[in-house]
């Protein structure tokens, strides 16, 4: 069913077949045609399309870059592309903060705010391009989580547009609008079911958890900004942020460190969170072959199993460069193979450069191999990581599959990519064999589903 043009919209809206396939699509595996996508020009834009959608009984799916790995920007509805909300404040240098409506993108508030001296730590790797609004629906998180956490924490203020385009602004501390109507039902019918309540999930062990309602932090904060981080633009449609910001770090340090037991490699990756690394990622032996033969290759021996890029960070460079020599020390002792040490923005920036260039590699391989994300975000307690690890790889082998495990190892959230032989006609019964083993080992280890990319519509069946 296609939808009619929205009455008082301003902005664009269209229903032809070439701009609904170019949304049909986002980064991940899924494809779902819409009905018609509509691209609002400000917030009372927004809340004029919210509007005709209730009366029309049309689906709403919110979408900013459509960097979304798990499905949550496509779907059988109206997409509404909020990429032309643009306004970004000037940082808050006294309150350190900065306000951005959804559309603005991560890397641009990130160079606004280093131009006052301040950073905004959240950094997932699609930062260049991925929005502020959809960082808040999925709960984004990045390298630099180990040591800053996820999104939740770090948003101040909401801007939402609620069911019936009534708009308000929802401020971490400040008592929630009980003139909106959805607001006010929420806080009487919802509220004190919630309070105090010890829900399962909210037990998990693990540091990064992105599914589902976040109704177990609610139950403990009370704020309705925590519920809303992470509902995936199921809740309201943000249409403006409010983030928390730090100083810029005095001095910072990595360290690239081999090993030839991908155990291990899990092992001391929980050590480095321990160590308060503030950032560690894992680059399995399939990583860095893609890496090599796309003419990057990382500096490591050819028997490595895998390796962890580290990163630290201090008040000033000698300190830095003691806190990297601590987890070298620590790292040997855990029967590190060999390790490289770059100190300074330029030998830094050059050794982070090999773990994001070998990203894209993946994609460039061979035409029969697919890179599929579709276990891509698993996140266990730390002390299963090696178990998780080990047990993907074992999955993997007993489907004969290759696959890049990689990731935020630090944080015992590791993202696999099954590389599929899409010109096997078994290639879709691997995909489900494979999910369906991953998932019943991640809940066998007490982990969630995703660490940071959300549900969507990949998990939200599991």
């Amino acid at each position: 069913m296609r939808a009619d043009t929205p009455r008082g919209f301003r902005g664009a809206f269209r229903t032809d077949d070439d701009a609904r396939g170019v949304y049909a699509e986002a980064a991940g595996i899924g494809q779902v045609v819409p009905r018609a996508v509509a691209v609002p020009i400000d917030a009372q834009d927004v809340a004029a399309l919210v509007r005709w959608a209730r009366a029309t009984n049309q689906p709403l799916i919110p979408r900013g870059s459509g960097s979304s790995m798990a499905g949550g920007a496509i779907g059988d509805g109206v997409v509404a592309d909020l990429g032309r909300l643009r306004r970004l404040s000037d940082p808050d240098r006294g309150e350190r903060c900065i306000r951005a409506e959804a559309g603005v993108l991560r890397g641009e508030l990130s160079r606004h705010a280093a131009s006052a001296g301040l950073r905004f730590p959240v950094d997932p790797s699609s930062g260049e391009f991925c929005t502020l609004g959809g960082m808040a629906s999925t709960n984004a998180a990045g390298p630099h989580s180990l040591l800053h956490g996820s999104m939740r924490p770090w948003v101040l203020a909401l801007d939402c547009v609620f069911e019936d385009g009534s708009s308000s602004t929802i401020r971490r501390g400040e008592p929630p609008p009980m003139e909106v109507p959805a607001v006010r039902r929420f806080m009487r019918d919802v509220h004190p079911a919630l309070v105090g309540v010890d829900f399962p999930g909210s037990r998990r062990k693990v540091i990064k958890d992105s599914s589902g309602f976040a109704i177990g932090v609610y139950a403990q904060s009370h704020e309705i900004i925590d519920l809303l981080v992470g509902s995936e633009g199921t809740l309201a449609v943000f249409t403006a942020v409010e983030v928390a910001l730090v100083p810029v770090a005095g001095a910072s340090a990595s360290l690239l460190v081999s090993f030839r037991d991908l155990g291990r490699a899990a092992d001391a990756a929980v050590a480095a969170r321990e160590s308060r690394a503030a950032a560690c990622e894992l680059l399995d032996r399939t990583f860095l072959t893609i890496a090599a033969k796309a003419g990057r290759p990382l500096p490591v021996a050819s028997e490595t199993e895998a390796a962890l890029l580290v990163e630290v960070e201090a008040d000033d460079a000698p300190a830095a460069a003691a806190s990297v020599d601590r987890l070298r020390a620590l790292f040997r002792s855990l029967d590190a193979a060999d390790s490289i040490i770059a100190i300074g923005p330029g030998h830094e920036a050059e050794l982070w450069s090999l773990r994001h260039a070998a990203s894209p590699a993946i994609a460039r391989m061979d035409a029969s191999l697919r890179s599929m994300q579709f276990i891509e975000d698993a996140a266990v307690p730390p002390a299963a990581l090696r178990d998780y690890v080990l047990g993907v790889r074992s999955v993997l082998e007993e489907y004969q599959t290759p696959g890049v495990i990689f990731g935020h190892a630090g944080d015992a959230h590791v993202h696999v990519n099954p590389l599929l032989d899409v010109t096997r006609s078994d290639w879709r019964s691997k995909v489900e064999g494979i999910l369906l083993d991953v998932t019943e080992l991640v809940a066998k280890l007490g982990g969630t589903l995703t660490g940071e990319h959300g549900d969507g519509r990949l998990r939200t069946p599991l």
